[in-house]
């Protein structure tokens, strides 16, 4: 059985619209993912509020009210029955996001057992037959084959296989 990673951020949990969600909120503003094109959020904000948007993730209970991404939850339950499936994520960075992630998967992606949940810091370790990322520099060290995520923030990003959302994931591995 052919081994899968896949990462969670902005692949199966929505970073992304959060960011978004939790600054119009704050700000009373109606920035949309249009205007984040090729970017991260927090460069899409005026200067004086980035650091802000840069903190959602060490806020508590960010990570665990994240929404599941459109086909996600059938689709990986779906590849977990074909591969050796375990989510990847980079979590040590932010410090409720170890819980916060694995309580999310708990509710979210219940038959992703703990032992199969990498919560790490660099993805480097990785040794596996497919690594789904939507970060190139995740990509970049993995030796097996490569599948880019589409992320607002990585539209420009060339040289991966990739994929725009869940269905395409299904055409191409399931």
């Amino acid at each position: 059985m052919m081994t899968l990673f896949v990462d969670m951020d902005e692949v199966f949990a929505d970073t992304y619209n959060a960011h978004i969600e939790l600054y119009n909120a704050k700000f009373n503003a109606d920035l949309d993912i249009n205007a984040c094109l090729g970017r991260e959020v927090w460069q899409s904000v005026p200067e004086d509020h980035q650091l802000g948007v840069k903190n959602h993730a060490r806020t508590e209970g960010f990570f665990r009210a994240l929404k599941p991404i459109e086909d996600s939850q059938k689709i990986i339950k779906e590849l977990s029955e074909k591969y050796d499936l375990y989510v990847a994520s980079a979590a040590m960075e932010f410090p409720n996001s170890l819980r916060e992630k694995s309580d999310w998967l708990d509710e979210h992606f219940p038959f992703i057992h703990w032992k199969n949940r990498i919560l790490c810091g660099h993805k480097h370790i990785l040794k596996g037959d497919i690594l789904i990322d939507d970060r190139s520099y995740n990509l970049e060290s993995f030796n097996g084959r490569k599948i880019l995520f589409s992320s607002p923030h990585n539209i420009h990003t060339t040289g991966y296989e990739r994929v725009d959302n869940w269905m395409e994931v299904a055409g191409l591995l399931l």
